[in-house]
């Protein structure tokens, strides 16, 4: 089956994630962590792109960001992807390639389904048992986005800054969506639609979406496809 093209538009909100190959570590140490966050902020302001949520794991990298451009999120994960690898491969005396293919992405919906996705990203150091609370993971943006602390890599969404008329209102409410739990039907609908390259939102957003690229956006369901059933078989 050809693989499904990506769906890139400018201003629409994308999850993205990045694993290591083969699932193996992409980061090494402290140093390598920071460095990906500072040549990530270089590239992602040389092309315009605004990052709104990130967390660093072990072997996988998950994103939010919008693109003010056509193209620039992908833009940005190939050459922000190449000179990460260079990065790493010369500190560690390495050669060959560090992530496992192509990046995964979706187009985001806002309001629920945007804050839906900053929690899910901001929250994977606790569902991996690393941390018990988002605040205790230093390489995430839960610190920037719900504590307030600077973070140069981070762009406030407008969603987010309807929040409150201040920072320290903002950030109070944006913790306040992490006192429940985020519904399991979520989570999977993120997973899948990033899996297959799709638009997460309500139908009205799905149909804005595809009317834009001229083309279907929405996940296909679970599953093979049924066979079609001759003679009662």
């Amino acid at each position: 089956m050809p693989r499904r093209r990506r769906i890139d538009l400018p201003g629409i909100p994308q999850h993205i994630v990045q694993r290591g190959n083969n699932r193996g570590v992409c980061f090494f140490s402290d140093e390598d962590r920071r460095a990906y966050l500072d040549r990530l902020a270089h590239h992602a302001g040389r092309l315009d792109v605004a990052v709104h949520a990130y967390v660093l794991m072990t072997n996988h990298v998950h994103l939010l960001a919008t693109s003010r451009r056509h193209g620039g999120v992908s833009t940005l994960m190939q050459d922000h992807g190449r000179d990460y690898v260079r990065l790493v491969n010369a500190a560690y005396r390495r050669t060959g390639t560090l992530w496992e293919g192509r990046f995964h992405a979706c187009l985001i919906d806002s309001e629920r389904y945007l804050f839906a996705c900053m929690r899910y990203i901001e929250l994977n150091p606790v569902r991996a048992g690393m941390v018990c609370d988002p605040s205790e993971y230093c390489w995430s943006s839960y610190v920037a986005n719900a504590l307030g602390l600077s973070d140069s890599l981070v762009t406030a969404h407008e969603t987010y800054r309807v929040l409150g008329a201040s920072a320290q209102e903002r950030s109070a409410a944006y913790r306040a969506l992490f006192a429940s739990a985020l519904d399991p039907d979520d989570e999977q609908a993120l997973r899948v639609h990033t899996r297959q390259r799709a638009a997460w939102g309500s139908e009205r957003f799905q149909r804005e979406i595809a009317a834009a690229l001229g083309r279907p956006v929405a996940a296909n369901p679970p599953g093979r496809p049924r066979r079609p059933e001759i003679n009662g078989i």
